[in-house]
């Protein structure tokens, strides 16, 4: 990436962050056709641990354990984060892919209004119209009462909220907690989470092809937890947040590749609601803070 601006290279990584989150999806929905899900998560989870221990103990990073409040934050995002990996997981054996991924794209609305409700962050009006448009977009696509998803339009909504809740407490927490050790609690977290569901449910045997798909969504989540950090950490996040949405679009390609899947129109319209207004709340967003800035570098009037 040598001669692209910080901007450039960190939009980059976000695509490559999202298409990797996007490919750990459809390779799990692969595996849950012959294994057990506690059983698939808990796989994946050896992998995707052991792969983030190496990396934080080459960090130097093992013995940086959090204390006190983020002692306490961290364990409310693993319990999100195992909560959400179920519900998103529970809901993808029965929905397509696209479907579940739009729905779970109105995260940065969500996040936004958790931000003002619970950290009293400033929204203005214009970004609350945009959150509620986006709700609108979720409600074509949930449909209630039309049965269009059955009733794992639940497990998708709670994976919404558990995504939500798991970002508004790795925004609260400090900044000097390193990423890659954030990453590799939620990770053994989920992991003890999935063994314990795994022996309530009930142990199979593991074939070549489920867990070649596991093995390799362990690879991917890893892949997308270092992209993203990375992304966020070259470039403005006004200008590199919004790529997050080519994970929708990869979705679409590889549930209809992949599935044989299409969402209907519908869901489509729904979709293209949530990605408008994600994409205008994160436009204000940037230029808010933009203007904040400015003001406070202006000398004080005498």
């Amino acid at each position: 990436m040598a001669g692209l601006n910080d901007n450039t290279r960190g939009a980059l990584l976000m695509v490559i962050s999202m298409l990797s989150f996007t490919t750990n999806d459809t390779l799990i929905k692969l595996a849950l056709r012959d294994l057990p899900l506690f059983q698939s998560i808990f796989i994946r989870g050896c992998c995707a641990t052991l792969i983030l221990g190496l990396i934080a103990w080459r960090m130097g990073q093992l013995g940086s354990w959090p204390t006190g409040r983020d002692r306490t934050l961290m364990l409310a995002r693993t319990l999100c984060e195992a909560l959400g990996t179920w519900c998103f997981f529970t809901a993808l054996q029965h929905m397509p892919q696209a479907t579940l991924t739009a729905i779970v794209q109105t995260a940065p609305l969500t996040i936004t209004l958790g931000a003002a409700l619970v950290l009293n962050e400033r929204v203005g009006w214009r970004r609350i119209n945009a959150i509620l448009i986006g709700f609108a977009g979720v409600l074509l696509i949930v449909r209630p009462g039309a049965n269009a998803l059955g009733g794992y339009a639940i497990f998708a909504l709670g994976a919404l909220a558990c995504v939500t809740v798991r970002d508004l407490c790795a925004r609260a927490m400090s900044p000097v907690l390193p990423s890659v050790l954030a990453a590799l609690a939620v990770s053994a977290g989920l992991t003890v989470f999935a063994g314990v569901g795994s022996g309530i449910e009930g142990w199979q045997p593991v074939s070549a092809p489920p867990l070649l798909f596991i093995a390799l969504a362990g690879l991917c989540i890893v892949s997308g937890f270092i992209t993203a950090v990375s992304a966020m950490r070259v470039g403005e996040i006004g200008a590199v947040a919004p790529f997050r949405y080519t994970s929708l679009v990869a979705a679409l390609i590889l549930g209809l590749l992949v599935f044989g899947e299409w969402p209907d129109a519908l869901t489509l319209v729904g979709a293209a609601l949530i990605v408008a207004s994600g994409l205008f709340t994160l436009y204000r967003g940037r230029k808010t803070g933009a203007a904040a800035v400015a003001q406070a570098a202006e000398p004080p009037q005498p």
